[in-house]
């Protein structure tokens, strides 16, 4: 058994550190440590002066977090700005950019051609450019001077004939896009291009500023008008807009203008980037338009009637051409005339279709419907006798004929071949038991022909006359209105009055469109015009027989209106005309109208003449030759032969 000691085990001791020996060596700290390193040989000291000049390094802890602050700020801020940018007001700066970098313009659809009925051209389109600019290019920091614009203006001026002023300003406007001028000719564009180019060679040598360089075209398309001045009143113009101002241009705009298209591409300095692409809506073309006019006979017609308002020293003239079975117009002339090319040498008072606008009292002309009436409501045959005397008084006034003379005994069918106003007034008083009833029925007999109405070719500043109702008549009126004065109408409605009793008693409504061919190259017919009975083929055909005598009879008023070979029926006008500028009646208005072969009609022609100041201003003298001039040409071009009957006179007059 092992004895345990109460006292405590001895310590180990643990040497401590060597202490050093007073030759600087350090001791052994005990048995068994290891003996201790030699120190290294002390340094040589240093000399005291350049102990004094050592400088001590400060710390780079308060730069280094100065320098982190100001890029924490600064990025602070590149954060705050770029979450402005695309967050806050993304879409604004979006829009800005692209509307800074895409550019777009219309493209103008090719106008349909307007062509006469056998499709030659009267009215087309042929390329053209507008001249636009971009704005942008004439600042200073794109051409490096002040007065770009100016210059350019200075360049450009002559070419487009315009003012130097006015393209100056227009190229310093706001935007990107400016239109210089519009529908100009190729050749204009190839004189800028020309240009352009040798200003462009300059400018990269060094010794000139390309002051055009901001100038461009745009394909498009001006209106031109192949004939000049034919048929300028039917056809109208264009504006500068490319919108019809006038006729047929105008009322069918929509139809002839088509559908403009779009384009939109990105740009880079006023050029296209190609590879940024592009996106286009093509443009429509218009539909061709065919008229039921015919050249030629629209060129006679107008030919014939410049010629007489030349001798005549008149007012103006016009002369219609009609087809009496189908109502279609083959010519509408009017003189003086106007070439829609060229609107700047135009006189403003021709900008007009005069034929259709100019309300007007015709005259005798009009005393064949008051013959109608007659006939029709069987009052009176064309043998009736009528005795004439040299006035005739009625109400607050006394009537005359065109002539004195002395007591005339004509029949009714003499009334109207020698324009009798006196003989027609007491023929229309048969119409009714009184005066007031007469007016009534030979009222309804003016409105059955047209007047008082559009004619119904929706013609563009069309006037459908002046035709009171009966009741409002005067008491001069009355009387008046049976042989011409007192009404008023169109040489479209005075036409339409003896194509209706050449068509044996229908009214065909007039046509001046034959049709439409779309951009499919389908051709759409044109509505067939309305028609009404007016009066009865028999009386139709006994009109046109009294018709004859106007012209055959040597007695009648109508002789200078004869062609050889062929029955023609007819009947003069000559009326006090009512002065547009003042409302008083000064001048007169001389008028002829007809048709032809009188036996079985196929042409009606009608002239009207306003305020002859030269020579004769009678119808039958003046609007007769007209008549005889367009209705041989019409009847040769449309091979209208002769019938070869003679006509079964009538007696003019009888022995009391």
């Amino acid at each position: 058994m092992t004895e345990v000691s109460d006292r405590e085990p001895p310590r180990r001791r643990v040497p401590g550190p060597a202490r050093p020996a007073p030759d600087g060596r350090r001791r052994p700290a005990g048995p068994g440590a290891r003996p201790a390193r030699r120190p290294p040989a002390p340094r040589p000291a240093a000399p005291r002066a350049t102990a004094a000049r050592q400088i001590r390094l400060g710390s780079p802890r308060p730069r280094l977090r100065m320098v982190s602050l100001g890029l924490t700020l600064v990025l602070i801020a590149f954060a705050v700005r770029l979450l402005q940018v695309q967050a806050v007001d993304a879409s604004t700066y979006a829009a800005k950019a692209e509307q800074n970098r895409y550019v777009g313009y219309t493209l103008t659809a090719e106008r349909g051609q307007i062509t006469d009925r056998g499709g030659v051209a009267l009215a087309t389109s042929v390329d053209a450019y507008d001249i636009t600019a971009d704005p942008t290019l004439f600042k200073r920091k794109q051409l490096k001077i002040d007065d770009g614009p100016e210059q350019a203006a200075a360049l450009l001026a002559p070419i487009l004939g315009q003012e130097q002023a006015d393209l100056a300003e227009k190229l310093r406007t706001k935007g990107q896009y400016v239109k210089l001028a519009g529908r100009q000719t190729p050749q204009v564009w190839k004189q800028i291009k020309d240009l352009k180019s040798a200003l462009a060679a300059k400018a990269e040598d060094g010794t000139g500023v390309n002051v055009l360089a901001g100038v461009f075209a745009v394909a498009t398309s001006k209106r031109v008008y192949p004939n000049g001045d034919l048929a300028a009143g039917i056809l109208g113009w264009v504006n500068a807009d490319g919108k019809g101002g006038g006729g047929i241009e105008q009322k069918l705009n929509t139809l002839l203008s088509g559908k403009d298209g779009k384009i939109r591409y990105a740009q880079s300095g006023g050029r296209q980037v190609p590879t940024a692409g592009s996106t286009e809506t093509p443009a429509v073309p218009g539909s061709d338009v065919e008229l039921t006019i015919d050249r030629d006979i629209q060129w006679a017609a107008q030919n014939a009637i410049t010629e007489q308002v030349r001798k005549s020293k008149a007012d103006r003239g016009y002369v219609i051409v009609q087809d009496t079975k189908t109502g279609e117009i083959l010519a509408m002339a009017n003189s003086p005339g106007f070439d829609p090319g060229d609107l700047s040498q135009a006189d403003p008072g021709t900008l007009h279709n005069w034929a259709v606008e100019d309300a007007y009292e015709p005259g005798s002309t009009a005393k064949v419907m008051s013959m109608a009436a007659v006939l029709e409501e069987n009052v009176a045959t064309p043998l009736t006798h009528v005795t004439v005397p040299n006035r005739l008084h009625r109400g607050d006034r006394l009537f005359k004929d065109d002539i004195d003379h002395k007591t005339w005994y004509l029949t009714l069918n003499g009334v109207l071949a020698m324009s009798s106003n006196i003989g027609t007034i007491l023929a229309t008083g048969q119409l009714g038991k009184t005066q007031a009833q007469s007016n009534q029925v030979l009222y309804s007999y003016l409105r059955k022909f047209g007047l008082g109405s559009y004619s119904g070719l929706d013609f563009p500043g069309e006037t459908k006359g002046i035709l009171a109702a009966p009741q409002d008549w005067s008491t001069s009126q009355q009387y008046t209105i049976p042989f011409g004065q007192g009404v008023s109408l169109n040489a479209m409605q005075a036409t339409s009055v003896y194509s209706t009793i050449a068509n044996g008693g229908v009214r065909v409504e007039p046509t001046l469109v034959r049709g439409t061919q779309g951009p499919d190259g389908r051709f759409t017919p044109a509505a067939k015009p309305k028609k009404s009975r007016v009066i009865s083929e028999k009386t139709a055909k006994t009109l046109a027989r009294m018709l004859e005598s106007v012209v055959d009879d040597e007695a009648g008023t109508g002789a200078k209106a004869r062609i050889p070979g062929y029955r023609v029926a007819g009947k003069t006008g000559t009326a006090n005309r009512v002065d547009p500028a003042t409302g008083r009646y000064h001048g007169y208005t001389s008028s002829f109208a007809g048709f032809a072969p009188a036996d079985s009609p196929r042409i009606t022609v009608y002239c009207a003449i306003q305020n002859a100041t030269k020579g004769s201003y009678f119808g039958g003298q003046i609007c007769g030759p007209v008549y005889k001039q367009v209705m041989e040409f019409a009847l040769k071009t449309l091979q209208v032969p002769p019938t070869g009957t003679k006509s079964a006179s009538l007696p003019v007059t009888f022995t009391p």
